[in-house]
């Protein structure tokens, strides 16, 4: 029998990283094209880890849609492709996401890429769980079954040419993709949640990730602060968020290269705005910030 919850907050969590290696090609028009090595990873942001014990999920296919080769657009059949989608792997890999936070990665795929343009991404899941610390499990459906994928568009395209390294980022945002029934915030009177995966992906040559931590002054003394809200803004649009750790670390991957605006909420505290974080490809941005008391 499941028991009631109380009181618990979803922030964005899995971020799937992939790392896209040409090796090279031979002197044959055929193979000129070549193939590369493909190693894909997973980690995620923060989490209320002392609400929610696991949120577990199997992933047992993961391909790429394929469009051309790399030099003249010419269309060429990869190796185990279907539809054009090219088999990155079949393995069973069961995941707590919870496991895999601030840069932490679990890899998941290590093998050879057809040289060429890619723009979509799919993920295969089962086995999607939530626990929670009382004890209460939720198993939940995949929306359409196991066995059609979720279906990531790649925009910009991802073109792995001859020599180079193209990294792809792919999001996982919780919030989103785990709604509560009756769409209500309190636990007592929720008695599930459906799972609709929302994914977003960035080019990691494009994009760069934001860390930090937020800290409040405790007699003279700076102190993380648990679970503060930072969320990035486009103009007025929210374009991503987490939460802190227990020792008040923050990391967001994926921003698109560009000035964005940060605000930083926690109960019991002052909300902090920086007006401006300028985000730079493929680097670091680091921004601690202070909280000031209610």
């Amino acid at each position: 029998m499941e028991t009631k919850p109380t009181n618990f907050i979803i922030w964005s969590i899995v971020l799937v990283t992939l790392n896209l290696f040409y090796i090279g090609c031979s002197e044959n028009p055929q193979e000129k094209v070549g193939y590369g090595q493909l190693n894909i990873q997973l980690t995620d942001a923060p989490f209320p880890h002392h609400l929610v014990s696991e949120v577990n999920i199997t992933i047992f296919k993961v391909d790429a849609r394929y469009k051309e080769d790399s030099g003249k657009g010419e269309q060429i059949m990869a190796k185990d492709q279907v539809d054009n989608f090219v088999i990155l792997m079949t393995e069973e890999i069961p995941i707590n996401l919870l496991e895999f936070t601030n840069g932490i990665t679990k890899p998941l795929v290590n093998t050879e890429v057809m040289a060429g343009y890619y723009d979509m991404i799919r993920v295969f899941v089962a086995g999607v769980k939530v626990v929670l610390t009382d004890g209460t499990v939720f198993n939940l459906e995949v929306p359409n079954g196991i066995h059609t994928g979720i279906n990531v568009a790649v925009t910009p395209g991802l073109r792995i040419k001859d020599g180079l390294t193209a990294d792809l980022l792919l999001d996982f945002d919780l919030k989103s993709s785990f709604v509560p029934k009756y769409n209500s915030r309190n636990l007592d009177s929720i008695t599930g949640f459906n799972f609709n995966p929302e994914i977003k992906a960035s080019n990691r040559t494009t994009s760069g990730p934001l860390m930090g931590v937020i800290t409040e002054n405790r007699n003279g003394v700076q102190v993380g602060v648990r679970e503060a809200k930072i969320s990035v803004y486009a103009a007025d649009t929210i374009h991503a968020s987490t939460s802190s750790d227990v020792g008040g670390s923050y990391m967001m991957m994926g921003l698109e290269a560009s000035n964005y605006t940060l605000k930083i909420e926690k109960e019991g505290f002052r909300t902090t705005s920086t007006q401006e974080v300028i985000i730079n490809p493929a680097n670091i941005t680091v921004k601690d910030l202070e909280l000031g008391s209610e």
